[in-house]
């Protein structure tokens, strides 16, 4: 299994990584190539589980409510959930599918930028590919990316942080009354976790080299850009003000 996955996934990206450094030698410009092409060869998986994220994420309030209005009965809640998502039409691993899919594909990737960032791996090389004489770290000749970067640091934490914002769920207000509890629950939950990641990201960022920190902001703020199209093209969000959702008022 190391074997095929070093062969199909590491070799090529590791290959396509020093042919780039070889004709362009600024390793942060190719940390930045390289990471679209890794996002855009992953776009459609992407895509998918961008989707099935929002589509939870809009279903929340409608889930809250069964919840409340079966808090007595776990077996109807579960009934009452499975028929919000065949009539929405959700599947609720719907956005840890493709990501698992891609999994193997981001670790090769690390992989790779981690040899790149050292000079190591160079046995990979196919007879195709020159191996540079020695990779130069710095990044438009004032960033190491060998070591850690606290402003790269911070640039993929603000960026996780507007991407976790554009799917979180809004807060219901007082009117919704007592149906809105367990909604403003999850609201907050939401919350929390838009905070949270952002924050376990800056706090890890302190220790990672610069160059993975480069390639965490490029592909979240790829991420980024992919929802704001997404949304906008298809229409989607969450419910809007003034929304009436089986006896909740949604703001």
């Amino acid at each position: 299994m190391k074997e095929i996955f070093h062969t199909l996934l590491y070799e090529p990206i590791f290959n396509l990584f020093i042919g780039l450094y070889n004709i362009i030698p600024d390793i942060g410009i190719v940390i930045i190539i390289l990471t679209l092409v890794v996002k855009l060869a992953l776009y459609p998986q992407q895509k998918k589980a961008i989707e099935a994220q929002k589509s939870l994420t809009d279903l929340q309030p409608k889930m809250q409510h069964v919840k409340e209005k079966y808090k007595d009965d776990q077996q109807k809640v579960a009934q009452e959930t499975m028929k919000l998502y065949k009539e929405h039409k959700v599947n609720p691993l719907g956005s840890c599918l493709p990501m698992v899919i891609q999994l193997p594909v981001l670790l090769a990737l690390y992989w790779v930028l981690s040899d790149g960032l050292t000079g190591s791996g160079f046995e990979s090389l196919y007879s195709f590919v020159s191996k540079p004489e020695a990779i130069n770290s710095m990044f438009l000749g004032f960033l190491d990316l060998k070591n850690p970067q606290i402003s790269l640091a911070i640039l993929a934490a603000g960026a996780q942080y507007f991407q976790a914002k554009m799917l979180t769920q809004k807060k219901p207000p007082k009117q919704a009354g007592e149906g809105g509890k367990d909604e403003d629950m999850a609201a907050m939950m939401n919350k929390n976790m838009t905070y949270m990641m952002p924050a376990i990201t800056l706090f890890i960022g302190f220790s990672l080299p610069g160059g993975l920190l480069l390639y965490w902001f490029v592909s979240t703020l790829f991420t980024l850009i992919q929802q704001k199209i997404m949304f906008k093209k298809n229409g989607q969000g969450g419910p809007k003000d003034g929304d009436v959702i089986e006896g909740s008022i949604v703001g």
